[in-house]
């Protein structure tokens, strides 16, 4: 959510899926056991940031474990059309009543408006996260990164895409370790 903006009544009244009905979508939609090994490592990462920030970090730890568990909701499909699973992940859980998570999934793969002194998001954790996950290996962001290099680029403008988003995720890793107790390194174990 861009910086200065107001949630409306309704937004801070949404409800959100819990764990068990994320695992529910997740037969559903039929995501396939890797993706959702994948998805569970996200949201283990995920809570661990959330379970060292120190005094005075807000955080909806709901929304960051229901984004992370949902963020590859769509890619199962994704695989056989071709689509932008961040967008359809976005678009089915809209329709399902779940905004606030569909904003977040909507940003996992394009994260956009990025805020380096505003407050830390929501979806700045889950977007570290699944940039933290390969496969279902915690792993560094560099790691994460030459892997990306290895399996999306395939072109020389793909390869530059995905290094211009490594300085991105670089920076929101030193924005979380800004709000934590400890080294994100060290939280992590990578």
């Amino acid at each position: 959510m861009p910086i200065g903006f107001v949630k409306s009544e309704a937004e801070i009244l949404e409800r959100l899926p819990t764990e068990k009905e994320c695992f529910d979508l997740m037969r559903e939609y039929h995501m396939l056991p890797n993706i959702i090994a994948h998805s569970r490592q996200v949201m283990n990462v995920a809570v661990k940031i959330i379970e060292n920030l120190s005094n005075g970090s807000t955080i909806n730890r709901a929304l960051v474990v229901a984004s992370a568990l949902l963020h590859d909701i769509t890619k199962t499909r994704s695989i056989e059309t071709g689509e932008r699973h961040d967008l359809t992940g976005a678009e089915l859980l809209r329709t399902l009543g779940f905004p606030s998570v569909a904003y977040i999934v909507e940003q996992h793969l394009f994260f956009t408006d990025f805020n380096a002194e505003g407050r830390l998001e929501e979806r700045e954790i889950v977007y570290y996260a699944d940039k933290c996950v390969m496969h279902d290996e915690v792993v560094s962001v560099h790691k994460r990164v030459d892997d990306l290099i290895a399996r999306y680029g395939i072109t020389e403008e793909r390869r530059e895409m995905i290094l211009k988003n490594k300085s991105l995720i670089l920076a929101i890793e030193a924005k979380i370790n800004r709000h934590l107790r400890d080294d994100i390194h060290r939280v992590l174990g990578i």
